[in-house]
């Protein structure tokens, strides 16, 4: 039998478990330039209530949290992109990519950038990232620029791809 499958903005009672979620593909390593676990407090501060927040758009089912969406204007520290560009930022449940989950979010996302006037969006990758590399490029996103040999938190230096989707 199929799950249904729900999809929504997420919510402040929703942190915990898109917070497990996201820790559990930090653990794993090698899909999120995240390196570092979030406790639910930040993972609120970052992709809920951040005033820089345009959308978190979220999937569950009955077994819960499949993954989540984030769309945002630029914070402070991110990598700098011309005006009227914001970040993009998807997650998929280990195990559930390339199921259609990150395209339900992507038009959920698309509908809130064009609401908010977003001209393009950026998506920046780990260059050994290549499943999510392969997924932005599917949604029509383009190489604009790379970011050279940032280190990992252990010194390894990793290239960002800095992908674009102009909604202009």
């Amino acid at each position: 039998m199929e799950q249904t499958l729900i999809l929504r903005q997420a919510t402040p009672d929703d942190a915990p478990a898109l917070c497990d979620l996201l820790n559990a593909i930090i653990a794993i390593g090698g899909t999120t330039a995240h390196q570092t676990s979030f406790t639910v407090d930040r993972f609120r501060a970052t992709y809920i209530d951040a005033p820089e927040r345009i959308s978190c758009a979220a999937a569950f089912d009955a077994t819960g949290a499949l993954g989540f969406q984030s769309l945002s204007w630029p914070a402070k520290g991110d990598y700098p992109v011309p005006d009227g560009w914001a970040v993009i930022g998807s997650f998929v449940r280990a195990g559930l990519q390339g199921r259609g989950i990150g395209q339900h979010l992507w038009a959920m996302t698309k509908v809130a950038a064009r609401a908010a006037d977003v001209h393009a969006i950026d998506a920046t990758i780990r260059a050994d990232n290549l499943p999510g590399l392969r997924f932005y490029s599917g949604l029509g996103f383009t190489d604009w620029d790379v970011i050279r040999a940032k280190p990992l938190r252990d010194g390894t230096p990793v290239d960002r791809i800095r992908k674009e989707l102009r909604l202009e």
